[in-house]
């Protein structure tokens, strides 16, 4: 068998499984909407409750408790991106010369 045959075979063999792992992950997606009454907000609320990325909130000191945290992610973006933003404003503006 050619060293060409055999690449060719393999590529092949990669395609079909490459195919068949998007067919089911196809699959997989359509039964999570058709379970989620087809809304994408609702499987994306279960997928994120199940991973343990949001946990519900019972009580108003674990609402405040999130909103805190947040607050406190938004701060220190506000004191990485004020700065840099300043820099980019008052950078010295050097003069071009145009050549004809």
């Amino acid at each position: 068998m050619s060293e060409k045959s055999s690449s060719k075979k393999a590529s092949t063999i990669i395609l079909g499984l490459g195919s068949l792992i998007v067919l089911w992950v196809a699959a997989a997606f359509v039964g999570a909407l058709h379970q989620a009454n087809w809304q994408v907000g609702e499987l994306a609320r279960q997928y994120m409750l199940a991973t343990g990325m949001m946990k519900p909130l019972h009580t108003l000191v674990d609402f405040y408790t999130h909103i805190k945290g947040v607050e406190y992610l938004i701060c220190v973006a506000f004191f990485v991106a004020f700065p840099i933003f300043f820099k980019y404003v008052n950078k010295e503006k050097r003069p071009v010369t145009v050549t004809k």
